[in-house]
C-alpha cells in the first residue's frame, strides 16, 4: 500500500489501482480528494471536512462514495443519494478494496466548557494504517502505521507520546501539524521519537512511503 502525507490532516491511499483518501479538510490542498475512490471524514470540524471540496469530488465522479459520521452525513446525503453513508463504532465495511473498521466515538476535549462533537477513528486493511481523527482512541488491536496528531488546541505532547506507546505501532508518521511552526518541529520529532518508543517519522506534504 502507498501512503502519501498531503497537508493537515489528510491522507491518500493507494492499492491496487484504487485510491481511498481520508479527511481532505480545509487545511489541506484544493485538489486532495481529486481521484479519489471513496472518501472517508471523521468529523466536522473544516481542517478535516470541507464541504466544498467534497461536494466537488462528487460532482466530478458519480461514482465516488463518503463513509463519515452523522454530523457530517447529514449535510451532504440530500444531495447525493445513495452515496454518502454513515458509520459509526464498531462497524465494519470494504470501499475500493479497502477493509475498514470504526473506532471510536468523540472528539478529544478542547476545554471543559466546550461540548465534545462526535469522532471516528479508521482502521484499514487489519491495521495497515488508523486514523484517529480528533482523538486519541485506542483501537485495541495491532497496528503497524499510526497516523499521529501531534500538535492541535486539545492535546500536548506528553499525551503524544503516551498515545504512541498504548498504540504500540510499528511506525509513527504525523498529522495534525499544520498548525506546528518549523521551530517547534525538532523537539516534536526527538522527543516522540525519543520516548514514543515507535520508528516515528515525519513526511512532508506529497510525500509517500509503503506501508
Amino acid at each position: 500500500m502507498k501512503l502519501t502525507k498531503m497537508s493537515h490532516a489528510c491522507v491518500r491511499l493507494e492499492k491496487d489501482g484504487r485510491t481511498l483518501v481520508l479527511d481532505p479538510g480545509g487545511f489541506s490542498e484544493q485538489d486532495a480528494a481529486v481521484g479519489a475512490d471513496a472518501i472517508l471524514i471523521t468529523h466536522e470540524h473544516a481542517d478535516h471536512f470541507d464541504e466544498g471540496r467534497l461536494r466537488a469530488a462528487l460532482d466530478a465522479d458519480p461514482a465516488v462514495g463518503i463513509w463519515t459520521l452523522r454530523s457530517v452525513a447529514d449535510q451532504l446525503a440530500a444531495a447525493f443519494p445513495g452515496r454518502v453513508h454513515t458509520v459509526g463504532h464498531g462497524d465494519a465495511f470494504t470501499v475500493a478494496g479497502f477493509d475498514v473498521q470504526v473506532h471510536g466515538e468523540l472528539h478529544a476535549v478542547i476545554h471543559p466548557d466546550i461540548p465534545r462533537i462526535t469522532n471516528v477513528g479508521f482502521l484499514v486493511d487489519g491495521g495497515k494504517v488508523f486514523h484517529p481523527g480528533d482523538a486519541l482512541t485506542v483501537p485495541g488491536l495491532p497496528v503497524e502505521t499510526l497516523m499521529l496528531p501531534v500538535m492541535a488546541p486539545w492535546n500536548k505532547i506528553s499525551e503524544v507520546i503516551d498515545y504512541v506507546r498504548e498504540v504500540k505501532p510499528r511506525r509513527a508518521y504525523d498529522i495534525h501539524d499544520a498548525l506546528l511552526t518549523d521551530l517547534a518541529r525538532p523537539i516534536y520529532d526527538h522527543q516522540i521519537g525519543a520516548l514514543g518508543g515507535a520508528d516515528h517519522q515525519r513526511l512532508a506534504p506529497g510525500t509517500s512511503a509503503d506501508v
